[in-house]
């Protein structure tokens, strides 16, 4: 039932409005003119205000004529650099960009998707339940729409996040992430004439690292140290280094651990240092932060056991997937949504070779549309 020209020319024309993270406005502009074109009632929240950027989350409400909670569909309207004047490129059924942008089918397409089943829903006047359609604002660089979504505004407890690859795949587990930023304050002086009276601050996080485990702890867990900035010349002891890291698991006590121990291992070098230097130096200021909170879903839960009940009616089968990424899902399962990623076809997101085939986004669709209608006994 899926209109595949239609839904190549609604995907082609989202993927042509510019929206890099925090300038969602203009797709924001023409999704709310789908919504109300298609008979939904149209919210939005507070978050341009909260995030300082120029559009909110944005709610889509379609009432059905089923008497049942309402299914959620949702995803991001933001697209990642460089992603201004994008102009797909449509050859042997794959899309593609002209090469000196990404295509932005991370997550447009998922956009166009949902879109696309609103439309068969209409104009084949289907009995279905309600439907919160969502589209969040800077999910790309830290998931912020909906870390400041206003959840009261989506009705539904459940639903469908198309931001993966695999088409016949469900995520059910994805882990919490924690950052770490340690700044390490020592005393300069010159490297060569008096390099006695300094305080090397990267000397000092160097000690503290070397007993950091890193990379891959368990299977469960990650720990990833990515950025150490300090120093200003090699003739001057350096009396500053800032390092920041992450820690990742799908296990919050695992998570803990691990970022217990990186906080020690820095609190144990800088103490250290100090009773060396004889003084309050080096100085250490940690901050620590949760950046998302994990996922975890079984058989059990609306979105997989419906997920299933419709992938097999279209003759596959839906299989659970543990990812070590995050996103939208991660802050709404909190939220107390329990949405289940599935997958759109996408490959090599966020590079200029970026590409989706029309005809997995079409089973992507098939799929929405069969929970939809499984759900609503159609």
């Amino acid at each position: 039932m899926i209109n595949r020209e239609r839904l190549r020319k609604i995907f082609e024309e989202l993927v042509r409005i510019d929206s890099p993270s925090g300038e969602e406005d203009k797709v924001s502009t023409r999704l709310k003119e789908y919504i109300s074109d298609l008979g939904g009632d149209i919210k939005e929240d507070n978050a341009k205000e909260k995030l300082n950027t120029k559009a909110d989350n944005l709610f889509g409400w379609f009432n059905g004529s089923v008497d049942l909670p309402p299914i959620m569909l949702c995803a991001h309207m933001d697209t990642v650099e460089p992603c201004r004047g994008i102009e797909p490129v449509f050859k042997n059924g794959i899309f593609t960009s002209k090469g000196d942008t990404v295509l932005g089918a991370d997550d447009k397409a998922a956009v166009a998707v949902i879109i696309e089943v609103l439309n068969v829903i209409k104009d084949n006047n289907l009995a279905v339940c309600p439907i919160d359609a969502v589209f969040t604002v800077f999910e790309e660089g830290g998931l912020k729409g909906a870390k400041v979504l206003d959840e009261s505004l989506i009705r539904a407890d459940f639903g469908y996040i198309p931001d993966s690859t695999d088409n016949e795949g469900i995520v059910v587990s994805a882990p919490a992430c924690t950052r770490m930023k340690f700044k390490i304050t020592g005393k300069a002086a010159h490297a060569g004439a008096e390099p006695e009276k300094g305080i090397n601050a990267v000397m000092t996080a160097a000690k503290a690292l070397s007993s950091v485990e890193s990379g891959r702890i368990d299977d469960e867990t990650t720990c990833n140290v990515g950025t150490i900035k300090g120093g200003k010349a090699t003739n001057i002891v350096p009396d500053q280094v800032v390092v920041e890291a992450e820690a990742r698991s799908h296990n919050p006590e695992k998570l803990k651990k691990v970022v217990g121990n990186v906080k020690k291992a820095f609190e144990d070098a800088v103490k250290k240092g100090q009773e060396e230097s004889g003084t309050a130096l080096p100085y250490l200021e940690s901050e620590i932060e949760d950046d998302f909170p994990n996922i975890s879903l079984n058989d059990n839960d609306k979105a997989v056991s419906l997920g299933k009940k419709a992938a097999a009616n279209l003759g596959y089968e839906l299989a659970g997937k543990s990812v070590g990424g995050g996103s939208d899902a991660n802050i709404l399962f909190h939220k107390g949504i329990k949405a289940g990623v599935i997958g759109i076809g996408m490959k090599d997101i966020h590079t200029t070779n970026e590409n989706i085939a029309l005809e997995d986004m079409v089973k992507c669709g098939e799929f929405l549309l069969e929970a939809i209608k499984v759900y609503s006994k159609v």
